[in-house]
């Protein structure tokens, strides 16, 4: 079944899509951190790790599109060097939204998140979290490595498969010596 929720949102579904629209126009309305009742993809969940049992909660993530603004230099220069456009993150916006959500939640920890959808201003993010407290997680064999006290604050250590993934840790071979082991390393030249 799962197999088959996957395949329905990487086809591009006409109706899919009409779907999603209509659905954008409700959650603009939303605040940007929303906590939802069950995952949109619950494909993708899953594959993360995500359980329909206590102790699991997903959250929905807007994050705004397009370059950072910074204003501009009121002294004299030329124009290339005001440095005003063209400023991006040094993160993927996946790990940002996934960061956002963790300050959100303190008490819980970051599984991953999945895209769901944008527009022209926005991307939607959903993230799935673990209460490392609850009985049932500390219990369940298959999760609660989560609940050991090194997982504190992983997101913000690029620990997530996000995080991961922005920085690089996906690639072998040539060009990635000075990722590994942190960010922090080899000058912080792993981000």
């Amino acid at each position: 079944m799962y197999k088959h929720i996957g395949k329905l949102y990487a086809s591009h579904d006409k109706e899919l899509k009409a779907l999603i629209r209509s659905r954008l126009i409700e959650w603009r309305k939303e605040p940007t951190t929303t906590r939802i009742d069950k995952p949109t993809r619950l494909d993708r969940a899953r594959q993360l790790g995500y359980r329909a049992k206590q102790g699991f909660i997903v959250v929905r993530q807007r994050i705004p599109r397009g370059s950072r603004r910074k204003p501009r230099p009121t002294m004299g220069r030329k124009p290339k060097k005001m440095g005003t456009v063209k400023i991006t993150p040094g993160r993927s916006r996946q790990w940002i939204a996934e960061e956002r959500t963790a300050r959100k939640y303190p008490n819980m920890r970051i599984l991953g998140s999945y895209y769901i959808a944008e527009d022209g201003k926005s991307l939607w993010y959903e993230i799935v979290l673990v209460d490392p407290t609850h009985p049932v997680i500390q219990a369940d064999s298959r999760i609660n490595w989560i609940c050991d006290p090194t997982h504190k604050g992983r997101v913000f250590r690029g620990l997530s498969p996000a995080g991961k993934t922005s920085r690089g840790l996906r690639h072998r071979g040539t060009g990635t010596e000075k990722l590994r082991p942190s960010i922090g390393k080899y000058g912080r030249r792993g981000k």
